[in-house]
């Protein structure tokens, strides 16, 4: 069997596969919305850890970052420090502190804790949940790259098709799909992506300097200099804090913290993924360079699917595909299933606080079609892989890490611990609505240059200071109940 046929084959079983998990753990989840959001605050290490580390691992890693790896070399490693090191940086400052409490949902963290506000909730949900939309609609944009090289199939079905997967499995068992099967997905990357590296290294005989040799024969020495042969290093900053701050603000981070069941469970399974994730994506942009050295003329996207369809013999290939399949659907149930409770804890629960479990659930199960529709019409228009997810990061991450990081160092009462139901922060309804749209905006203006990402989260975080000073005279009743 040709290895065409082999990825129909290992799609068809591994997607079976995830159904029957589904099936088993829908009545769990449907106990109450929050079973199917945070898994009633029951998971353990082991599958905090497996489905941190699965979730990291998308397709968009192995696809989008060898791509970059291929088209622009070591000073792409500035964003992968950000994106991937941001998960440590949450683990070790934020992951323990978000494992004490029990919410759904980043925003509603914010809105109990620090702002109080029910429409700056709603947006910080909306910003939120695009991180989660551009991260399910990079993994089917990259499954159809992947089968359009290999297989010569129309890439735009073949993002339906996986798409549609998506929505099947994630809608019938919430948090518990997404965990369970990660479970079973954080294993084969792991042993699988070990394999991986060991054999695309082979190229360059397992040689650093000889790859930096190779690159220099062809012309492109600035590949393998960190600054591409540049001396902005505030653009090369800008690159990491736009991978960063995307990440801080991304909710299947917290969901699994909120859904931990304690404090040092949570850290220590964001810990341990993200330090293992951040050695794999960074390898995995240095297989786009060796991938380089062999390929010049190939489409940055096309590059890691061109390496395994020409170069990876056929039985290596399909399991390096089981792989990319395992990372691209645990990444992709995880980015739908945060998106959808995104939009129903924080745009429709605060204006319909009377609404039952059963209607919550009801509503996350609708919208995660709605929203898997969207992210899969989302990945046939977008340009690129990792521009779906950049433009994203950096408009979530400008509109709301100031205004998390504000909130919590601007204490009211600075003595006291932050504890559910008491607001304990400077920040007024007005200054977090104001931070929050500036800063998002701000981060899309081209005419502020290349690090406009960083004028836009200093800009939104004095706004925030200097508009809820302002506007600090009200109680914290009042607070409560501004609209």
């Amino acid at each position: 069997m040709g290895l065409g046929g082999l990825l129909w084959l290992i799609t068809a079983l591994m997607c079976g596969i995830f159904l029957v998990i589904s099936w088993k753990v829908k009545d769990a989840a449907q106990q109450s919305f929050s079973s199917y959001a945070i898994g009633g605050k029951s998971f353990p290490m082991y599958l905090i850890f497996c489905t941190q580390f699965a979730t990291i691992m998308g397709v968009g890693n192995f696809v989008g970052h060898a791509g970059k790896g291929y088209s622009t070399g070591l000073p792409w490693m500035a964003f992968i420090l950000g994106e991937q090191g941001s998960k440590i940086i949450f683990a070790l400052f934020i992951a323990g502190l978000a494992g004490r409490f029990t919410y759904n949902t980043f925003p509603e963290f914010i809105d109990d804790l620090i702002a109080r506000d029910k429409v700056s909730r709603a947006m910080a949900g909306i910003l939120a949940s695009m991180i989660m939309i551009a991260w399910v609609g990079g993994q089917g944009k990259a499954f159809g790259s992947i089968f359009n090289v290999v297989t010569g199939a129309d890439p735009i079905p073949i993002i339906l098709l996986f798409t549609a997967v998506f929505i099947l499995y994630t809608t019938l068992g919430g948090i518990y799909s997404v965990v369970w099967t990660d479970l079973f997905q954080g294993v084969l990357v792991l042993i699988f992506g070990t394999a991986f590296y060991i054999y695309a290294f082979s190229p360059v005989n397992w040689s650093m300097a000889q790859l930096g040799v190779r690159l220099t024969e062809l012309g492109r020495a600035e590949m393998w200099s960190l600054t591409g042969g540049s001396s902005d290093y505030l653009q090369l900053f800008t690159q990491f804090i736009t991978g960063c701050v995307g990440i801080l603000v991304a909710q299947i981070y917290w969901q699994r913290c909120f859904s931990a069941k304690n404090s040092k469970t949570a850290k220590n399974g964001l810990l341990y993924s993200g330090i293992i994730a951040i050695i794999m994506v960074m390898l995995t942009a240095v297989v786009g360079m060796i991938i380089f050295t062999l390929n010049q003329g190939l489409n940055p996207d096309e590059a890691m699917p061109w390496f395994l369809h020409n170069y990876v013999p056929v039985g290596m290939a399909a399991m390096i595909f089981a792989l990319i399949l395992a990372a691209g659907m645990s990444s992709a149930d995880s980015n739908l299933n945060a998106a959808s409770i995104l939009v129903v804890n924080d745009l429709i629960r605060p204006f319909k606080p009377n609404s039952t479990d059963e209607e919550l659930v009801k509503y996350a199960k609708g919208l995660t079609v709605l929203i898997g529709l969207f992210a899969g019409l989302a990945a046939i228009y977008a340009s690129s892989i990792l521009g779906l997810f950049s433009k994203a990061y950096a408009m979530a991450g400008g509109g709301l890490v100031p205004l998390l990081l504000v909130g919590l160092l601007w204490k009211e009462r600075p003595d006291e611990a932050f504890e559910m139901g008491k607001k304990n922060s400077k920040v007024t309804p007005w200054g977090a609505r104001v931070g929050i749209v500036v800063g998002s905006v701000l981060t899309q203006v081209t005419a502020l240059g290349p690090n406009r990402v960083l004028i836009a989260l200093a800009i939104s975080a004095i706004l925030i200071v200097v508009v809820s000073s302002l506007t600090g005279g009200k109680s914290q009743t009042q607070e409560s109940e501004a609209v």
